[in-house]
């Protein structure tokens, strides 16, 4: 016999638990069940839960993220209001995640522009090849994506990315590229990639006048 949420004492029930303990107190099954709200007549939302985080049980909790409308709905008992409730719970972490980002007031160093660019890409599934454009004083003028690749490769022209920084008179630019697979070891591909930008720059600064230097260098 299934044990419905209703069954449980009252301090163990997901939704009460949050509002006594605090959402960090919720394992993954039981805030996802807040966020379902109701199970059907044969199962408990928590067991509607746990059959959203096995769908993808090789990925984990970070699979939800990428679930859409009609992978929720594979999912007896999921239909498009319990999908969409949790597609908007998604989305509304990730928009918080890139505002705080966004409010850094200055790049200075590496980890502030990895803290800057990794709530954007992520949990991109396609490799992004973007620009990160400041002015003098380092404040982040602009992020352009100027390439969209696959899984494990994306195409760029330092063009492309010159054109961006000139654009936005930029002060200076950090090169940004996720890893949707997980490698990160730098390649000789990634490095033929990279030093393509530097002679590109090299052979560009005899063509630009001296405002247009002075907003590409650093």
């Amino acid at each position: 016999m299934t044990i419905m949420v209703r069954d449980l004492p009252e301090e163990e029930r997901p939704r009460e638990k949050l509002l006594a303990k605090g959402a960090a107190f919720l394992s993954d099954v039981e805030l996802l069940a807040v966020l379902l709200r109701t199970g059907t007549r044969t199962e408990s939302v928590l067991h509607l839960a746990e059959a959203v985080l096995s769908k993808y049980k090789d990925k984990g909790l970070i699979s939800v993220v990428h679930m859409s409308p009609e992978e929720f709905a594979e999912i007896k008992g999921i239909g498009s209001a319990k999908a969409a409730t949790v597609l908007a719970a998604v989305e509304l972490g990730r928009r918080i995640s890139v505002r705080a980002a966004e409010k850094r007031e200055a790049i200075h160093a590496p980890e502030d522009a990895a803290a800057y660019a990794m709530p954007h890409f992520r949990y991109e599934r396609k490799e992004h090849f973007a620009v990160l454009l400041l002015n003098t004083k380092n404040h982040v003028l602009d992020m352009p994506i100027v390439s969209t690749g696959s899984l494990s490769a994306s195409v760029v022209h330092p063009r492309e990315v010159f054109q961006a920084a000139i654009r936005q008179s930029a002060a200076a630019m950090i090169l940004i590229h996720n890893h949707p697979s997980g490698y990160l070891l730098l390649t000789q591909k990634l490095i033929k990639k990279y030093m393509r930008f530097f002679i590109f720059k090299f052979h560009m600064v005899n063509d630009l006048s001296p405002k247009q230097l002075f907003a590409l260098a650093g």
